[in-house]
């Protein structure tokens, strides 16, 4: 069965539904509507061995904005009800994950402290429907919605597809780690008892 979570989110501007597995084989069933942003979902669940399914219809009229940005707030919601009580995980992930010429760095702490820490820089526009500027929106929104301390950074910059599936790859490689049950944990990992 593994943890499971979900989210149904509607407004005037997008209808998501959103599921997901954590202890689950990198099974995905995704469309936003934005091929490229598919295919990220579909590299963070792969990598992350997370079961994904996300549904998403949205004013891609008007730009993608809201389909991404609202995409994270829904996942986040998914992501933080899988958890539950964080009871035995190892809330902390890390990685450097190279992809050709593209070297990421993501470091996560499922701390119930929100933050973010940004540091890559695209050189277009667009990586076909995607604007790039709303990778950093995305990560903003899960983020702030799972209630994660996030640092993400390009440390070898190149071809802005890289860059963008890098930093996707590596935080599904990073949350698997972090989700992960410990049995050498009792309770919580906080010095506090909770978090």
């Amino acid at each position: 069965m593994g943890r499971t979570g979900e989210c149904a989110r509607e407004t005037n501007e997008t209808k998501i539904f959103v599921t997901i597995n954590l202890d689950g084989d990198g099974k995905t069933d995704i469309d936003t509507g934005i091929g490229f942003f598919d295919h990220m979902l579909n590299s963070f669940a792969r990598h992350g061995l997370f079961n994904l399914s996300v549904k998403v219809t949205g004013d891609l009229h008007v730009d993608c904005h809201h389909t991404i940005e609202d995409t994270g707030i829904a996942l986040g919601v998914a992501i933080r009800n899988a958890l539950g009580d964080k009871k035995s995980i190892n809330r902390y992930g890390s990685i450097m994950l190279p992809m050709d010429e593209t070297l990421a760095l993501c470091a996560l702490d499922l701390s119930n402290r929100p933050y973010l820490v940004f540091d890559a820089e695209f050189t277009t526009d667009r990586v076909g429907y995607f604007d790039t500027e709303m990778v950093k929106e995305f990560f903003y929104a899960l983020t702030y919605t799972i209630g994660m301390n996030l640092h993400l950074k390009i440390l070898n910059s190149g071809n802005n597809h890289h860059m963008i599936e890098a930093l996707f790859k590596a935080f599904g490689k990073s949350l698997d780690e972090a989700t992960r049950i410990n049995d050498r944990i009792n309770g919580v990992l906080s010095t506090k008892g909770t978090l």
